[in-house]
């Protein structure tokens, strides 16, 4: 299984995805939670790490591309020798992916130019209502 993007695994820790992202990587931490494999499979080695080490510590430092990585890797891992897993995981890739493309991935570039401006309201992925009071 080829190893999830640390970007992605950082938009989601970080919250830049939106309320969807936060979905998905509450879904991951509980992927990660749960054991699959009542044996591992023959050919892996021993102590094959869960995740959750890993996953605690870019939910400490979400913006960490390290610590993503480390995830990263540690997930590619257990995926190769876990067949559920893997699955699960694949899974949870695609809809997280689908998720970021959705929203973006937290950049926004705003610019104003010129003289005297009003109201300016600068942002990203507004929900809900907007309301200015007039004096």
């Amino acid at each position: 299984m080829e190893t999830i993007a640390a970007d992605l695994l950082v938009a989601l820790a970080s919250g830049t995805a939106g309320a969807a992202g936060q979905h998905a990587w509450t879904s991951l931490r509980d992927l990660v939670r749960r054991r699959t494999e009542p044996e591992p499979a023959p050919d892996a080695p021993e102590d094959i790490p869960s995740g959750e080490e890993e996953f605690a510590a870019l939910d400490e430092r979400a913006e960490s591309v390290e610590r993503a990585r480390a995830l990263a890797r540690v997930l590619a891992l257990r995926a190769a020798y876990d067949d559920a897993f893997r699955a699960d995981l694949a899974a949870w890739r695609s809809a997280a992916e689908e998720t970021v493309a959705r929203t973006g991935e937290g950049d926004v570039h705003n610019r104003i130019t010129g003289g005297t401006q009003g109201t300016v309201v600068m942002g990203r992925d507004f929900h809900g209502p907007i309301t200015f009071n007039q004096p």
